[in-house]
């Protein structure tokens, strides 16, 4: 029996699937930085809840981003952290790993869903659950050839972005094992960062994506 892959008009249509994860963002350079990005054509941004000031930067991000821009939260372990973020403006739930119970929260409140998966079960759990795109956490753990094997039972279209230590160089191997979007994190956004160097970073990522799709 094929397994039907939810749909969501949340993600952003023709943008590419690269999720800015900014971890350690503060108020104060949120602004900044999500123009830079949103310069360089990134649509999805990431704001980790395990860092103080998240929801305030989301809500500075969701107020200045484009109209097809998709905002919202990463390292959500519970369904108080999917209605803090949904207060705050965000559209996007991201957790490091699979909890059923929390991905239906967030489905049904309308968010774009994108939990962290390692094994098959848990991939299948996700989607049964009401997973839009599987985040493969950690992607250095996985590897290309682990995607590769997943990809085998997986539904035919699912959403597979690997997130954890991706980095241009690396992309065009994970496109070719099945990939179909990233998160990136360290490689493009770090505390102490200037907005414009971020952007820098942003144009660079967006170039290897384009030239690893061919």
């Amino acid at each position: 029996m094929n397994l039907p892959i939810p749909r969501h008009p949340g993600l952003p249509a023709g943008a590419p699937p690269l999720v800015a994860i900014l971890r350690g963002l503060l108020p104060e350079q949120a602004a900044d930085v999500g123009a830079a990005l949103f310069e360089v054509g990134f649509r999805c941004l990431e704001v980790p809840l395990n860092r103080p000031h998240a929801l305030r930067c989301i809500e500075i991000l969701g107020a200045m981003a484009p109209p097809d821009a998709l905002i919202g939260g990463g390292t959500m372990l519970a369904t108080q952290d999917v209605d803090g973020v949904l207060a705050a403006g965000g559209r996007l739930m991201v957790a490091p790993h699979c909890d059923p119970q929390l991905i239906a929260h967030a489905a049904a409140r309308g968010m774009f869903c994108a939990p962290g998966v390692a094994t098959p079960s848990e991939a299948f759990s996700a989607l049964r659950a009401g997973a839009h795109a599987l985040k493969l956490f950690p992607a250095e753990q996985i590897g290309p050839r682990g995607l590769k094997a997943l990809c085998t039972v997986l539904p035919a279209g699912t959403a597979l972005w690997p997130v954890g230590g991706v980095d241009e160089q690396a992309m065009g191997e994970w496109v070719r094992a099945g990939a179909t979007g990233f998160g990136i994190g360290s490689q493009l956004f770090r505390p102490g960062l200037d907005a414009a160097e971020v952007g820098r970073r942003g144009a660079r990522m967006l170039r290897a994506w384009q030239e690893a799709r061919g």
